[in-house]
C-alpha cells in the first residue's frame, strides 16, 4: 500500500506546476490555484498549504531553491576552502538551483520588490544567506554572526541583480562581478584588523588622566 503523499511533497508538486506559469505570468493567485489545479489538489488543501496565498507559493519556491543550493554544496569538499571560496561556491549554488527557472526567479524578485512583500522579502534573504554561512561551517554565535549575514545579504542581492541581466557567454560578466564583490568584502575585513591592531597601540584616556610621575 502506498503513503499518501506528505504536505511537503505536495507543496513542491504545487511549485513546479507553478514555474512555468510564473515565468509568463509572474506570481499571483491565480496562478498558484491554476499549479494547484494540475498538481491535482483541491482548494481546500491549496489553502492549507498555502495559507498566504502567492506568497506563500514564492516562500516554497525560494525555500526549494534552498534546499537545492544546500545538497549541492553538500557535495564539494568545502572544508579545504579558504572562506572566500566557500561564499564564492555558495553564491553559484544558489543561482545554480535557479538557473533552470531564471525567468521564474526574475519573477520572484519583482514580486518581493513590492513594499507590501518587504517583510517576507527580508524573512527569505536571511534564510537563504544564513543556509550559505551554516554550509560554509560558520559557527559564530556572537556579533559576527549578524554582520556576517548582513554582509553576504548584500553581496548575495547584487549579485543576483546581475546575474537576472546577464546575458554573457557562460555567466562571465556574473561571475566577474561577484569575484569583484568579494575582493571588497575581503579588502573591508583586512581593514578592520589593520584598525583593530592600531586601536590596540592607542593609549586610553586613563594614560592622560592618570597622574604623572616624578
Amino acid at each position: 500500500m502506498n503513503a499518501a503523499p506528505s504536505e511537503m511533497s505536495r507543496r513542491q508538486a504545487v511549485v513546479e506546476k507553478a514555474i512555468p506559469l510564473a515565468a509568463a505570468d509572474g506570481f499571483s493567485d491565480r496562478i498558484l490555484s491554476e499549479a494547484g489545479r494540475q498538481a491535482g489538489l483541491g482548494p481546500e488543501m491549496l489553502l492549507h498549504l498555502f495559507p498566504r496565498g502567492a506568497e506563500s507559493l514564492v516562500e516554497a519556491f525560494s525555500d526549494s531553491a534552498d534546499a537545492a543550493m544546500v545538497q549541492d554544496l553538500a557535495r564539494q569538499d568545502l572544508a579545504v576552502m579558504k572562506i572566500r571560496k566557500r561564499i564564492h561556491a555558495a553564491v553559484l549554488a544558489r543561482i545554480g538551483a535557479l538557473r533552470p527557472h531564471k525567468e521564474a526567479a526574475r519573477r520572484a524578485a519583482a514580486f518581493l520588490m513590492l513594499p507590501m512583500h518587504a517583510a517576507l522579502a527580508a524573512l527569505l534573504l536571511y534564510r537563504t544567506v544564513d543556509a550559505m554561512w551554516h554550509a560554509a561551517g560558520d559557527t559564530s554565535t556572537d556579533f559576527n554572526f549578524y554582520t556576517k549575514r548582513a554582509i553576504l545579504a548584500a553581496l548575495y542581492s547584487a549579485t543576483m541583480m546581475r546575474w537576472f541581466n546577464d546575458t554573457s557567454d557562460g555567466e562571465s560578466e556574473t561571475l566577474a562581478f561577484l569575484d569583484a564583490r568579494i575582493e571588497n568584502v575581503m579588502q573591508f575585513e583586512r581593514f578592520k584588523v589593520e584598525i583593530g591592531e592600531r586601536a590596540k597601540k592607542v593609549p586610553g584616556l586613563e594614560a592622560f588622566f592618570s597622574p604623572k610621575r616624578s
